[in-house]
C-alpha cells in the first residue's frame, strides 16, 4: 500500500522482489505483485522504463476511488477506500461497514473490523479523542475488543479464584500482551510498574494503549497517572 508519493518506487519493489526470488528459488516458483493506491495522482511519474512489468499479468496496480461505491465491495476492501473518504462522508460509510460486518463476518472478524474502523477514523479525525470517534459512530470501549478480553477472561479467572483477583491477574496479562505487541518487550521496571495498577487503571490503560504508537506512548500514560 503506498498512501504518499514515491519517484522511486517501482525501482525499488522490482530490485527487491527480483533478490527475494533470486534467494528463494527452491522455494517458490512463480510471484507477483499488488500496489494499492489511493488515486493514480499518488503513483510516480516516470513509469517508462518499468513498462514491461506493469503492462505484464505479473504486477497489478489499485487504485482505491476508482473501485466504485464502497456498499459494492467486500468489507475488508472497504475498509482500505474508508481512508480515501472526506470527512463529510467517511463517518456514514464507517457506520454501515460496521454494521454490515455484525452480520457477514465472524465474532473474530467483526471484532479486528471494528478495531481496524476506529483506527482508521482516528487517524482521519485526528482532532478528535478515541471517546468522541466512538460516539460518532456509536458504539463505546465496552463493544471493543480488549475490553471483551478483559471482562470475558477475568470472569472465567474470578469463578476459580474469586471475581475481582481474577479479573484483574487476567487484564494485567492481556495488556502485558497487548503492549508487546504494540511497542515491544517492556523494560523490567515498565513490567513491575504495570503489575501494580489497579483493575480500573488497567482498564484504561486497555483503552488507551489503542492509541499508542511507540513506547514513549507508553511511558507518557505512565507518567500522567502518577510515576
Amino acid at each position: 500500500m503506498q498512501f504518499q508519493r514515491d519517484e522511486l518506487l517501482y525501482e525499488r519493489v522490482f530490485a527487491e522482489s527480483s533478490l527475494y526470488f533470486y534467494r528463494n528459488r527452491k522455494r517458490f516458483s512463480d510471484w507477483q505483485a499488488v500496489i494499492i493506491y489511493p488515486s493514480r495522482s499518488i503513483e510516480q511519474n516516470d513509469i517508462h522504463p518499468h513498462r514491461n512489468q506493469l503492462n505484464g499479468d505479473q504486477v497489478h496496480r489499485v487504485y482505491l476511488d476508482e473501485l466504485g461505491d464502497i456498499r459494492s465491495l467486500s468489507v475488508w476492501i472497504g475498509l482500505m477506500v474508508l481512508t480515501t473518504l472526506d470527512e463529510e462522508k467517511a463517518p456514514q460509510e464507517a457506520k454501515y461497514l460496521l454494521e454490515r460486518s455484525s452480520v457477514e463476518q465472524s465474532e473474530t472478524g467483526s471484532r479486528a473490523i471494528m478495531e481496524l474502523t476506529i483506527t482508521i477514523m482516528v487517524y482521519k479525525f485526528e482532532r478528535l479523542s478515541r471517546k468522541e470517534i466512538e460516539i460518532m459512530l456509536g458504539i463505546t470501549l465496552k463493544e471493543t475488543q480488549v475490553y471483551r478480553e478483559i471482562k470475558e477472561e477475568g470472569r472465567e479467572e474470578g469463578l476459580q479464584q474469586g471475581e475481582q483477583r481474577g479479573r484483574e491477574v487476567e487484564a494485567r496479562s492481556l495488556i502485558l500482551r497487548q503492549l508487546s505487541r504494540r511497542v515491544g518487550e517492556l523494560p523490567q521496571d515498565v513490567h513491575q510498574r504495570i503489575e501494580t495498577l489497579s483493575l480500573e487503571q488497567l482498564e484504561n490503560l486497555g483503552e488507551a494503549l489503542l492509541d499508542f504508537t511507540s513506547f514513549a506512548d507508553l511511558l507518557s500514560w505512565l507518567e500522567a497517572l502518577g510515576g
